[in-house]
């Protein structure tokens, strides 16, 4: 195979030089022993200084990360929807992480090798190893998956795993009534599902409702108005099922006071003109007065000049 390695370089020119003739020569072992040349290229002693194979080490190291990029990238593809980022892909995230890392702080083990940080990262314009990390970085910030797991992202939080029980629960129930419901001459009568859930239902609204409180008083990143992308995802399915399939509703606990507030609202214009009214009543009254007085005054006199 020696020679042949020798002319390798020359087959272009030859194929030039020989024409049409020469291009039906050159397919076929471009398609069949270019891979065999390149391997025995890259395996043969006395690579060129400038090319360096990366080591051993280097080598396992991104085939690692390029497993777990994988794997990742898997399961963010199944989870899209519904949406289950944050809970089931949270193992394969971190195990990036840590690839990701050791490629970062590792060291070929021979004293003239190239660090393996650099020649895997940095060695070429595109980075592709960097980008990769970057767009799993964004994608894992955006969904807000740290607000899902606990503070060494090793599991879901006592909160998560709350919410998602409720959760649970809630789509149980509306599945057993709708099931109850199948004989039904009616299919947009929901009323068994409105009634059996409401309590279910409620629980779960509610504790989403303090979760996001919770949530916007504790957070200072740009994405803290949002719990995680899971959570947000199942409560908004749970309210388009209530409020638009099942058509259900859940009495506001403060209606009270609300229907108070808008009344005294409502009656504020009618006090202000009927104050003004009364008002106006009393002024008239007051430049009134005077000459009634006058007119007294003026009948005395005319009365005691004619006495």
């Amino acid at each position: 195979m020696a020679p042949v390695r020798c002319l390798l370089p020359l087959l272009p020119a030859l194929a030039l030089a020989l024409g049409p003739a020469a291009g039906e020569l050159w397919r076929p072992l471009a398609l069949g022993e270019a891979e065999e040349l390149a391997e025995e290229l890259w395996d043969a002693e006395g690579l060129p200084g400038d090319l360096p194979e990366l080591e051993p080490e280097c080598r396992r190291l991104l085939a690692a990360f390029a497993e777990g990029s994988a794997a990742l990238t898997g399961c963010l593809g199944r989870r899209a929807r519904p949406v289950r980022l944050c809970q089931d892909c949270h193992r394969h995230y971190r195990r990036l992480l840590a690839q990701y890392g050791s490629i970062a702080r590792a060291v070929g083990n021979s004293s003239e090798s190239h660090n393996c940080a650099k020649s895997i990262l940095t060695s070429d314009r595109l980075q592709i190893v960097v980008t990769l990390s970057e767009f799993f970085n964004e994608t894992w910030e955006t969904a807000n998956c740290a607000n899902c797991l606990k503070n060494s992202s090793e599991g879901l939080s006592n909160s998560t795993v709350e919410f998602l029980d409720l959760f649970n629960k809630s789509l149980t129930c509306f599945e057993h009534n709708l099931q109850g419901q199948a004989i039904d001459l009616s299919p947009n009568n929901y009323t068994e599902v409105c009634k059996n859930c409401n309590e279910t239902y409620k629980m779960l609204n509610d504790l989403y409702n303090n979760l996001q409180r919770m949530n916007r008083q504790g957070g200072e990143s740009e994405h803290s108005a949002h719990l995680c992308i899971d959570v947000e995802d199942a409560m908004n399915i749970t309210r388009k099922l209530w409020s638009r399939t099942f058509n259900c509703s859940v009495p506001c606990s403060d209606t009270v006071p609300v229907i108070a507030v808008s009344s005294f609202i409502l009656f504020l214009p009618i006090v202000f003109y009927l104050s003004s009214f009364l008002h106006s009543k009393q002024k008239k009254r007051i430049l009134i007065l005077p000459k009634r007085i006058q007119s007294n005054a003026s009948l005395v006199n005319i009365q005691e000049k004619y006495s």
